[in-house]
């Protein structure tokens, strides 16, 4: 944060130890930032959406009977 400078900009769009999570604790946020006009926070949603969920099931069942038929998979795995 220090890094930054007053005039940084963060936006966090990622999971695990990218942010001092001491200073950015969601869902503890520190009182301090909600005050800030220069800060703006959201709840982490970003895949939760009708939609989404709707695919993801669209997606599964397509795999399975793809798979069950010996057809390729609608999203196959790669060998790494």
């Amino acid at each position: 944060m220090l890094a930054l400078g007053k005039d940084g900009v963060i936006v966090n769009i990622g999971r695990g130890a990218l942010i001092d999570e001491k200073e950015l604790n969601e869902p503890h946020v520190p009182k301090q930032l909600f005050s800030l006009d220069n800060v703006v926070l959201s709840p982490h949603a970003a895949v939760l959406t009708s939609e989404s969920i709707h695919r993801t099931y669209e997606i599964a069942a397509g795999n399975l009977e793809a798979f069950f038929s010996n057809k390729p998979l609608l999203t196959p795995l790669l060998d790494i």
